[in-house]
């Protein structure tokens, strides 16, 4: 597989997509090589560090239980905990509600030498907000005094800006790598009855899980509705096959390191010629205390 493979086009139709591969690894099988590719993604980030001169940000959605959080969990656990930092967009404080929307994704951004995932999103604010138009009303908009002002042209002008916040973090050193979790419906069922069967995963339930399943082809419709505007060159979207949680894991870790192999220039700077000059002078010192 290559990461174009996966890539969204501009005429998406998610009904018409696998959530599970026909061809699947076993369990076993993709855990082994998910457990090297991510080493090589450590390894990366390491340089990354170092070189101090770019930043990616990863950026996963997908419905409730899609996998996010332990594909994340696993995906990235063997990066140092300083080169790396997650954030999970719920929903907006006060004070988040009293800056513009994208404030929050803003001050979230990794600094040069980081990751940043973001676990939800900035999407949050065409997908959710577009199932639910009456959230909007907390955000006291100007001249927005009623959910039927959310019309196709309001929801066209947040996609550009959406696409104009990514133009700017690539523009400034951020690569920017976007993956929706597709999940089928008959996989989510079987999930929420898992965590209520499963006395140690009854928290993780909340009765607004079956509420917002109702709304199941609403948000199918806005997911396309989001990922065909602002699918970029710069910023493409992956769609994910997420019926199978290692495999889902795996596509995600593998598109990753073969995207980031190509940044040849991403090394650890060199030694200045005086420091390279004297390392066997610098070693004998050591030797000899």
């Amino acid at each position: 597989m290559t990461s174009d493979d996966y890539k969204a086009t501009e005429q998406l139709q998610l009904s018409k997509l696998a959530t599970l591969l026909k061809k699947s690894p076993s369990k076993k099988k993709a855990e082994k090589e998910l457990d090297k590719v991510r080493r090589d993604l450590a390894h990366f980030q390491a340089r990354l560090y170092a070189h101090d001169r770019h930043a990616i940000l990863v950026c996963f959605q997908g419905m409730d239980t899609s996998g996010k959080d332990s594909l994340i969990r696993e995906v990235f656990k063997d990066f140092n905990v300083r080169g790396v930092v997650q954030h999970s967009f719920k929903v907006p404080t006060n004070i988040e509600l009293s800056q513009g929307y994208l404030w929050r994704h803003y001050i979230a951004l990794p600094s040069k030498g980081h990751f940043g995932i973001f676990n939800r999103t900035h999407y949050e604010n065409v997908l959710v907000t577009r199932v639910h138009p009456d959230y909007l009303m907390a955000e006291n908009l100007p001249g927005f005094d009623s959910p039927e002002k959310a019309t196709e042209d309001f929801w066209q002008m947040r996609y550009q800006q959406i696409n104009n916040f990514e133009k700017e973090l690539v523009e400034n050193g951020t690569f920017i790598f976007k993956f929706f979790l597709h999940l089928s419906k008959e996989e989510q069922k079987s999930r929420l009855l898992r965590r209520l069967n499963t006395p140690e995963k009854n928290w993780k339930f909340s009765k607004d899980d079956l509420k917002e399943r109702k709304l199941w082809e609403n948000y199918m419709h806005c997911y396309e509705q989001a990922i065909r505007h602002t699918n970029t060159d710069i910023a493409p979207w992956h769609i994910i096959p997420a019926d199978d949680k290692p495999v889902a894991r795996l596509l995600v870790a593998k598109i990753l390191l073969e995207t980031l192999s190509q940044f040849k220039e991403i090394q650890a700077p060199q030694l200045n010629d005086e420091v390279s000059g004297n390392i066997n002078e610098y070693i004998k010192a050591l030797e000899n205390e």
